[in-house]
């Protein structure tokens, strides 16, 4: 399986980049438009439709499509994983549904003072077998610049 990952520092405080990021409302600040995200439904995890915050059994539906090329790719992903801590914060999240036939998520959040240490590390696999998992490491031209807008509009929207 491959692995991606991004690591950014942010000039704010951990409490405000966190309350950010386990919101939906954060997912799609931070989507490039160039994605055309929508978002389709979420569901909390007892359930109950558009919860606030979210957590650990949340289902985010959702669909894209890059660039406006294509049929709208329609995914699933589903919080898996959802901690927190005095200096650190984390959660993760699966895709249950979508093009990738793996796909994990971990947003880890660290302070250092009053900044903020923000890590993506993702492991995937393209579909299509032992050739998509052999042609999984060149994803990374897709997956640079959507993270590298994503750190930077954090950076823009909480420094």
């Amino acid at each position: 399986m491959a692995t991606y990952s991004r690591l950014s520092r942010v000039s704010a405080p951990l409490d405000d980049v966190w309350e950010f990021h386990s919101r939906v409302s954060g997912l799609e600040a931070l989507t490039p438009g160039w994605m055309n995200l929508r978002v389709e439904s979420v569901t909390g995890r007892d359930g109950d439709p558009d919860p606030e915050v979210l957590e650990t059994g949340s289902e985010i539906r959702l669909s894209m499509r890059p660039f406006g090329v294509g049929p709208r790719q329609r995914w699933t992903s589903v919080i898996v994983d959802h901690e927190e801590g005095d200096d650190r914060a984390a959660f993760r999240d699966e895709m249950r549904g979508g093009p990738f036939a793996t796909w994990v998520h971990t947003h880890t959040f660290v302070a250092d003072g009053e900044e903020t240490i923000i890590e993506d590390v993702v492991e995937y696999e393209l579909p299509g077998g032992e050739v998509g998992g052999a042609v999984s490491p060149l994803a990374v031209v897709g997956f640079e610049p959507m993270f590298r807008a994503r750190h930077r509009k954090t950076k823009e929207l909480l420094e």
